[in-house]
């Protein structure tokens, strides 16, 4: 985790497998959003949006989208459940 947040911190290079520092900038980026709620064109469309996001922005593979959705509600839910 703390990986991630340093790496979202400084602006590195996001890609497609970065799933865990994509769904924190996604946080950071649209809080109080319930990831589980989008749509799979908006998702992508926040996704390849972030800054740093170099990666093919062509691909729109459903799985890589779930895993990054699927870690993003994580993240919230774990937060909720520590509030």
């Amino acid at each position: 985790m703390k990986d991630a947040v340093c790496w979202i911190g400084l602006g590195m290079e996001l890609f497609w497998d970065d799933d865990y520092a994509i769904a924190l900038a996604l946080q950071r980026d649209h809080p109080g959003v319930d990831p589980l709620e989008l749509d799979w064109a908006t998702l992508h469309r926040w996704i390849i949006e972030l800054p740093g996001f170099v990666d093919d922005k062509s691909i729109t593979a459903r799985y890589l989208l779930e895993d990054i959705q699927r870690e993003w509600y994580e993240e919230v839910a774990s937060h909720e459940s520590a509030a």
